[in-house]
């Protein structure tokens, strides 16, 4: 057998995925706790012990992984124009697998400085201006940035006329300081492929060891990337297909995880309906949303806020019920359901998680009165059409009704505005295997195409 190991660090757990190459088959999956606090291989090895090993041991050809803990990739980010180059920056971070803890426009002033300084991102993504456009804010923020009380890694990707002058400003504080393309060249053109490189670069040489993610690379043969940044390479996967193999087509990934809830569309988003305006930048085909305060269990306070009175009305819980089944899972982020009234807890949870998430996502219909009638506008992607939804994510997986969260992705008639699919066909990423098949697609894009569409059941 040609086995290959896969694995998750998590925010939560540790995954890992065992495949063998030659028969096109997963031999075994497995979960732990994610221990980032101690050693990560002890959650790894715990992992590994689930999976009964064959005669002789294990034989990996490859080990490879991917990460998402300790708060996965933390980045900040600073443009000129809060609906442009901010904007531009912000998809960036998002594209290359970050969590964007806050974006900053115009001029960074000694509040945001401050704000920085508390968060601690792993990295900043200073932009602004486009090609030959605006100069002093990008010159002005990178100065600004030595007011910090600490180095961190900076990726300048702004205007190219003063690129370069502003990231020999920053060097005078800062370690490692990459110069990228300039994520919006011209106005509303969106080039960020070379600030996500980067971003994946300094992920891999730097974060890797400050998250203590160095421990296990004398076992694994290297962390490849942040985790959400291999989901949205399986999602890319499974929707394009690869060589002969067809893929699903446009579809919709959900990831509802203990720390996050990350949606990743691979879809146009063109407007479904004739007489339509666009407005507003114009959206990536493969685009990702994270929602850092809709998580089922680091986030699970923040969650039940975000839902107002919703949860209440779907459970039919008093505050006092939400609030001690709240404690058990914050005091527990690795807890399963111990009975059917958590599971309903958790399967409310996550359909909040699922809603909430969805309606950031997708894009809205407004209606614009006008002296000649009645006109449409839409900002963001309509998806209303998309025919594929797939399901992953703990709360999914733990209980028997993953129909129940997911439907919370559907169009909702009380809420037109939201672009949501309308009739999709649901499935479900049974063993949790996306991520590894993200980190199988750079080896073996093949195999890991058939073993999604294998593995991903229809609902």
């Amino acid at each position: 057998m040609q086995e290959i190991l896969l694995i998750d660090f998590g925010s939560t757990y540790t995954k890992v995925t065992i495949v063998d190459l030659e028969r096109e088959e997963i031999i075994g999956t497995a979960a732990a706790g994610t221990t980032i606090a101690s050693n990560i291989m002890e959650g790894l090895n715990h992992a590994l012990a689930q999976i009964p090993e064959p005669p002789g041991g294990w034989n990996f050809a490859r080990k490879l992984a991917c990460s998402s803990a300790a708060g996965g990739l933390r980045m900040m980010a600073s443009g000129l124009v809060k609906e442009l180059t901010a904007e531009a920056a912000r998809r960036a971070a998002l594209g290359a697998g970050a969590r964007v803890l806050e974006v900053f426009s115009y001029e960074l002033t000694s509040e945001d400085i401050e704000r920085i300084a508390q968060a601690q991102p792993d990295i900043l993504l200073l932009a602004g201006g486009t090609d030959g456009g605006n100069k002093e804010i990008l010159l002005k923020n990178a100065e600004r940035l030595l007011e910090l009380p600490f180095s961190l890694p900076v990726v300048v990707a702004g205007n190219k006329v003063v690129s370069s002058q502003a990231a020999e400003i920053v060097r005078c504080k800062h370690d490692p300081v990459v110069v990228a393309g300039n994520v919006m060249p011209e106005l509303n053109v969106l080039e960020v492929e070379s600030a996500r490189d980067a971003i994946r670069g300094i992920f891999l040489n730097q974060i890797v060891r400050a998250k203590g993610l160095d421990k296990a690379e004398t076992f694994i043969e290297r962390v490849m990337m942040p985790t959400p940044a291999a989901v949205l390479s399986a999602a890319e996967l499974l929707s394009q297909g690869y060589g002969d193999e067809k893929g699903l087509g446009e579809l919709l990934i959900i990831d509802v995880g203990g720390a996050t809830t990350d949606i990743h569309s691979i879809a146009a988003g063109e407007p479904s309906k004739p007489g339509v305006m666009l407005k507003g930048l114009p959206e990536p085909y493969a685009k990702r949303t994270v929602e850092g305060d809709l998580g089922m269990r680091y986030s699970a306070e923040a969650l039940v806020a975000a839902s107002g009175k919703r949860l209440h009305q779907v459970l039919g819980w008093r505050d006092e019920e939400i609030q001690e089944q709240l404690g058990f899972v914050q005091a527990d982020p690795w807890r399963v359901p111990q009975n059917e009234r958590e599971a309903s807890f958790d399967t409310a949870m996550g359909r909040m998680a699922v809603e909430l998430s969805m309606k950031r996502h997708v894009g809205t219909l407004q209606v614009v009165y006008a002296p000649f009638g009645v006109s449409y506008v839409q900002q963001g992607k309509d998806l209303t059409q998309l025919p594929v939804v797939v399901g992953t994510g703990g709360v999914l997986l733990h209980h028997g009704e993953p129909l129940a969260v997911l439907r919370g992705a559907l169009f909702n008639a009380a809420e037109p505005t939201f672009l949501k699919p309308q009739n999709p066909d649901f499935y479900l990423d049974q063993d949790y295997i996306l991520a590894s098949m993200g980190l199988l697609r750079e080896v073996n894009p093949l195999v890991a195409l058939r073993l999604l569409k294998k593995y991903c059941v229809k609902l």
